[in-house]
């Protein structure tokens, strides 16, 4: 020891390598051990780097992400505008033989593109190709497929702020809306996968019992094939790149059919992916984007080939998606609509949850899967409550992040607009039905915006008090409504909660965590927070009732 810290303080001694003891230097195997040992581990540093650290790629920047592009306003903007209107229709889009899709932002009507939708013979094309591919995909190691999930998170870090304005150009949702619903839930389902994903899917020793005690029992996960994922338009990179890393980590290949209301983001989001997969050595063809009408997805729907369907939309859509997947006995895991109720109990501190619960009232204008549709409170601190929430949404400030003033300016605003105008008067008549019920109503109609006047904007709204017997307690909104429910008794507010033909999520609020957690159990649904707000994107993800069956995500 003492000659290895010879060496360290005193390098240049002359190493030693005769007999002569009385020669001052060390003994020549003390350096070579420790070059050797610095050698071996350099290796396997260059070795586990090669293998896991991300890989670059390349990627286009979209012109409609920048707050400074400019398109043609349409004029009540919708899906086949481009049948009514001769500025953004194609030269073929009239003529009967293909349908299209007009994509365009619902903040401010401006067109984006006109789409082809896929017909039949190209989806049945799309699934062969993902088959293909899978074929040697299925045999790739966790180390692989983890280096390419370490790639996408990596390139999502780096360009968060320009994912966050593509799917605000398309959705029209706020910068924040898009970092919390779409940024943060999907690089956490990504940590996931890297530190427990392989765990998850590796094989299971099973205990056996007497009779077999000799016998040595295992539960082994084989890839399915070819997938498919059918989702919603609310969260276009989260629902479009949950279900392709999911089924990519277990050794699948998928076919992920989007929304025809977000066409745009989603391709932009699918092909970041493709390129991913090229930097990666593998082939692109694992993850195919079908575009196309309802008339036509029952060719994904009714292959033979799929061998597994996620379904995420309403309970109408869900319905006939899971007919057809008996077609051929296809499995089907539904995440369809929810009225989620926030119970609030007696002697909480509503100042001190009041933010949350506007953030879970009207993130992303409400159109949520999770978010809150019934804040029930006891009868004694209703006035309370409804005077906080009378106060704070007079003063949310409805408009486009990515909408510059005639200044260059963008205005700061709260809440962005809806998906489309399409749903305003069936959220009219149910509003106007509960305020004719005795209810009384802030706002509760289409917002006309000063600035942006093609976008699909609706005033943020308070309802309330609503009774069990009013359509709004019962209907899905997916709106930005604030429904306040009065109860007199604990039970009473577990019965008002459970009184839907949903029962996707909830979440009980109280002083004492062991109350609400006592409260919870009694709660017919798939989730639960208990002082919190969807905090359950982590776990196995699903409903109850007609909110649907299966879980999906961890």
């Amino acid at each position: 020891m003492n000659a290895v810290l010879s060496l360290i303080l005193h390098p240049l001694i002359p190493v030693n390598i005769s007999d002569d003891d009385d020669q001052q230097g060390i003994d020549i195997v003390y350096p070579i051990t420790i070059f050797f040992v610095i050698g071996i581990w350099l290796v396997i540093q260059r070795y586990h780097k090669m293998h896991n650290d991300p890989v670059p790629f390349p990627s286009t920047i979209p012109e409609p992400a920048s707050p400074d592009w400019q398109s043609y306003p349409i004029p009540n903007p919708h899906l086949k505008s481009h049948l009514e209107d001769e500025n953004i229709m194609t030269h073929h889009a009239g003529d009967g033989q293909r349908e299209y899709i007009t994509s365009f932002d619902p903040a401010t009507g401006l067109h984006i593109h006109t789409y082809l939708a896929d017909n039949e013979e190209e989806i049945r094309g799309k699934i062969v190709q993902a088959e293909n591919a899978q074929k040697k995909w299925r045999h790739t190691t966790f180390t692989q497929r983890r280096r390419v999930v370490r790639s996408l998170l990596k390139w999502l870090v780096d360009n968060q702020d320009l994912c966050a304005r593509v799917a605000c150009r398309d959705t029209g949702k706020t910068l924040i809306d898009a970092a919390l619903g779409e940024i943060l839930t999907t690089c956490s389902k990504m940590e996931w996968l890297l530190k427990h994903g392989e765990k998850a899917l590796s094989p299971e020793t099973r205990a056996s019992n007497f009779l077999l005690f000799y016998k040595h029992s295992q539960v082994v996960y084989e890839p399915l094939g070819v997938v498919a994922a059918i989702v919603s338009w609310n969260y276009p990179l989260h629902n479009a790149w949950s279900p392709i890393l999911a089924a990519l980590f277990a050794g699948n290949s998928i076919v992920l059919k989007c929304s025809e209301n977000v066409v745009w983001s989603t391709s932009w989001f699918v092909d970041i992916i493709k390129s991913c997969l090229r930097a990666c050595g593998h082939c692109e063809e694992l993850v195919q984007l079908v575009c196309c009408w309802p008339g036509q997805a029952e060719a994904l729907t009714k292959s033979p080939k799929i061998k597994h369907i996620t379904f995420i939309g309403s309970e109408e859509v869900g319905r006939k998606v899971a007919r057809a997947a008996t077609e051929h006995l296809t499995p089907v895991t539904l995440e369809l609509g929810g009225k989620d109720p926030a119970i609030v109990l007696p002697g909480t501190n509503l100042n001190k949850w009041a933010s949350l619960w506007m953030r879970g009232i009207f993130q992303n204008m409400g159109q949520n899967c999770i978010g809150i549709e019934r804040i029930l409170v006891h009868s004694e601190q209703y006035d309370e409550l409804h005077a906080i929430f009378n106060e704070r949404i007079r003063r949310l400030r409805v408009g486009s992040v990515l909408a510059p003033s005639p200044e260059g300016y963008v205005a700061t605003v709260d809440c962005g607009s809806m998906i489309s105008s399409e749903r305003f008067n069936g959220l009219e008549r149910i509003i106007t039905a509960a305020s004719e019920g005795g209810a009384h109503v802030l706002n509760g109609t289409p917002y006309n915006h000063t600035y942006v006047e093609n976008g699909c904007y609706f005033s943020p709204t308070l309802v309330g008090p609503v009774d069990t017997g009013m359509e709004i307690a019962k209907q899905e909104l997916f709106a930005p409504v604030a429904v306040l429910m009065p109860y007199k008794t604990i039970d009473e507010a577990i019965e008002i909660a459970n009184g839907t033909q949903y029962g996707l999520g909830a979440s009980v609020f109280g002083p004492d965590q062991r109350q609400a957690l006592e409260v919870a159990k009694k709660l017919e649904c798939g989730m639960v927070s208990i002082n919190d707000f969807g905090v359950f994107y982590d776990l196995p993800f699903g409903g109850a009732k007609r909110s649907g069956y299966g879980r999906f995500g961890q």
